[in-house]
């Protein structure tokens, strides 16, 4: 399966998901959803939150423009908050998953899809 397939597929295609991406933990990105833009400042801000999820917390996080409060940051996620969206960032051992939704989908929702896209990813050795 093709990295735009997972995005299509495994997360936009679940219908708790609106938007995603996966971003390669070295740089770059690996899929997108059409539109869906994530700058390479926002891209390098996103991995270095797992670095230090405090600066998260403490800041939010900004993807696609939008600036999303923190609600949870750990070392293997984040989940953020704006106005009617909501973004999930989940950490493999290579990519990070970038999963935005739209109300009415809820946070847990968008947050178990992901989560079992970045559970199987990691047992793949990604």
């Amino acid at each position: 399966m093709s990295w735009q397939s997972y995005v299509d597929n495994q997360l936009v295609g679940s219908g708790k998901v609106s938007r995603a991406a996966i971003l390669g933990l070295r740089g770059g990105v690996w899929a997108t959803t059409n539109g869906f833009t994530i700058s390479p400042e926002e891209q390098k801000a996103i991995i270095e939150v797992f670095n230090d999820p405090t600066v998260a917390q403490d800041r939010g996080v900004r993807v696609s423009g939008y600036k999303f409060f923190t609600l949870v940051a750990d070392k293997a996620k984040l989940y953020g908050e704006r106005e009617t969206k909501g973004i999930i960032l989940y950490k493999t051992k290579q990519t990070v998953l970038v999963a935005e939704y739209d109300a009415p989908i809820q946070n847990p929702e968008a947050a178990s899809v992901t989560e079992s896209l970045a559970d199987y990813l990691t047992s793949a050795g990604y």
